[in-house]
């Protein structure tokens, strides 16, 4: 109810994920367009720069009435607790502002469908560069599903939602769509999630 919301604003408020909503905003110039990174299912992704010089990118999100908050909080807790060389970084989030944000680290090589899909740009990527991002996003997958202390099943890999560090290896984006699961929870789903004409 309401009052878990308010529980969860106030606990994210005191918590060192909370970013102010003017800090952001400043890092992102007002939400510019010359900073557009993308858009997600969940909403549209600007990169910023704080003021002790790091790149980061924050995802804007779609919803931002309050009996869809809960959604973000669970995004929120669930994605900082989980660790991985094969998964976006996710450095914290602002609740306390007009809308909901979440703040993450930047890659600088975007997502690699900007590389599958684009003639030029993919003859960079050779044959045990592809294999290294199969093996990594398979990697980080694997954590999602078994090692991580939440279970998380993503529901929406695409090349889209996987993102390519400095050096090119993989990192899984977006746990916008994931659902976490307890162990004595069944994980069959029959809800269609995901992008819709695409299935992984």
């Amino acid at each position: 109810g309401s009052k878990d919301v308010e529980k969860m604003a106030k606990t994210l408020k005191d918590s060192s994920l909370n970013f102010k909503y003017s800090t952001l905003e400043k890092a992102t110039g007002s939400f510019d367009n010359a900073n557009k990174l993308g858009q997600g299912g969940f909403g549209t992704v600007y990169k910023g720069v704080l003021p002790d010089g790091r790149d980061i990118a924050v995802k804007r999100l779609f919803f931002n009435n309050r009996h869809r908050a809960t959604d973000f909080y669970n995004e929120v807790n669930m994605i900082s607790t989980v660790e991985h060389k094969n998964l976006v970084r996710l450095l914290g989030c602002s609740c306390s502002g007009p809308e909901s944000l979440l703040v993450y680290e930047y890659l600088q090589n975007k997502s690699l469908d900007r590389f599958i899909f684009d003639v030029n740009r993919g003859k960079t990527l050779d044959w045990q560069r592809r294999y290294t991002i199969i093996v990594g996003t398979a990697e980080g997958l694997v954590y999602l599903h078994e090692q991580s202390s939440v279970k998380i099943i993503h529901r929406d890999i695409k090349a889209s939602n996987i993102l390519l560090d400095s050096k090119l290896q993989a990192k899984i984006a977006d746990f916008g769509l994931a659902r976490s699961f307890q162990d004595d929870k069944s994980h069959i789903s029959t809800a269609i999630a995901g992008t819709l004409g695409y299935m992984a």
